[in-house]
């Protein structure tokens, strides 16, 4: 046993930053992520995939119901959209509270969030039957492997445990805010002059 121990440890290891937050730097040079909150929703040695959850787009859920033909509650209807990254603008994923509700596609990613991107939470949440909380964004943001690692090596994103809270129960325009007074920082001291000392 031990002989196997000591080649396992020469694999090289990825911390995984999955069910963290990234909190954009001044430093980042892409309006894409400036100032954005990315919810990392896997990260292994092949690359990360996340959602910004802080980009609300001026589009009503209900514009996506009407497209797909789903009944829907005017309430339901009326929350907005969030803009997850920039691949796959097409495609609809929706980060919720841990359910009991069963549907086809749900991804677990920390013991109250999860990730489910098939069509038959939407047709829930239409109703008002679906999970407590939820975020209904389209695309998403991927860095390929050894991308992220990089990006943190320049100062262009802080790490954070993540807080589901914050996803679910903060106002968007006071995530960030929110996200880095976890680690006891006030994003209003940061300027873009950081890690150039």
């Amino acid at each position: 046993m031990g002989h196997i121990n000591v080649m396992r440890n020469k694999k090289k290891v990825v911390s995984s930053l999955k069910n963290h937050f990234l909190l954009a730097m001044p430093g980042l040079n892409d309006p894409q992520f400036s100032q954005s909150v990315v919810y990392i929703c896997e990260h292994s040695q092949d690359g990360a995939m996340g959602l910004i959850v802080n980009q609300q787009m001026n589009i009503p859920a209900k514009a996506i119901f009407k497209q797909l033909g789903l009944e829907f509650d005017l309430e339901c209807g009326n929350q907005l959209i969030f803009d997850g990254g920039p691949v796959a603008k097409d495609r609809g994923f929706i980060l919720h509270r841990t359910s009991t509700l069963p549907w086809e596609s749900t991804v677990s990613i920390s013991d109250d969030i999860c990730l489910t991107a098939s069509k038959d939470i939407l047709g829930d949440i239409a109703k008002g039957k679906g999970p407590s909380n939820a975020l209904i964004t389209l695309g998403y943001s991927s860095w390929d492997a050894g991308q992220l690692e990089e990006e943190l090596t320049t100062n262009s994103w802080l790490t954070i445990p993540a807080d589901s809270s914050i996803i679910f129960n903060t106002a968007c325009h006071e995530r960030a805010h929110a996200a880095a007074s976890l680690i006891g920082l006030d994003l209003d001291m940061l300027s873009s002059d950081m890690g150039h000392a």
